[in-house]
């Protein structure tokens, strides 16, 4: 059985959690360019690799960001919305 450490309650079963996409911190939209939003709206990266990704546990009801190697498919690491906020912030 896969599992996905969840950050609040540990280890529960994949089958707990729904896929809600790829996290990405959104730019200003009052700062940023034309470009940059655009970047942000239209271009993704596709490359297999390690991604940040949304994942809702539904028994918690907490979203949370996990990292997952997509071409192996195994989870590295999962934290708080606001522990990777926290992160994006220190590499800005």
């Amino acid at each position: 059985m896969k599992l996905i450490d969840c950050p609040f309650i540990g280890p529960r079963p994949a089958a707990e959690f729904v896929y809600g996409g790829a996290w990405r911190p959104m730019p200003d939209a009052e700062q940023c360019s034309d470009a940059e939003w655009g970047c942000y709206v239209f271009h993704r990266d596709s490359v297999p690799g390690t991604k940040r990704e949304l994942w809702y546990h539904g028994p918690s009801g907490t979203w949370l960001v996990a990292e997952r190697d997509t071409l192996t498919d195994r989870f590295l690491r999962t934290m708080t919305l606001g522990q990777a906020m926290a992160e994006e912030a220190s590499h800005a």
